[in-house]
C-alpha cells in the first residue's frame, strides 16, 4: 500500500475516531454521577478531551510508515 493511500485511509479513520469519541464523551457526560459534581466534570472533560490521543497514535504512526520497496 502506498503512503498516499495509507494517509487517505488514516485520515478517514481519524475523522471517524474523533466523531465517535465526541459522541460517546457527550453521552457519558450526562451520567448523573458526573453531572452532579463540578470537580468530577472537570476531571472527566480533561480525561475525555485528551483521551482520544492514545487510540489516534497508532493510526498516525501507521500513516507515516514509508513505502515498501
Amino acid at each position: 500500500m502506498t503512503i498516499r493511500t495509507r494517509k487517505f485511509l488514516g485520515t478517514i479513520a481519524l475523522l471517524v475516531l474523533a466523531a465517535v469519541w465526541a459522541l460517546l464523551g457527550m453521552a457519558l457526560a450526562q451520567m448523573p454521577w458526573i453531572a452532579e459534581s463540578g470537580w468530577r466534570q472537570a476531571v472527566y472533560y480533561v480525561v475525555a478531551g485528551m483521551g482520544w490521543v492514545l487510540p489516534a497514535m497508532p493510526i498516525v504512526s501507521w500513516m507515516q510508515r514509508p513505502d515498501r520497496a
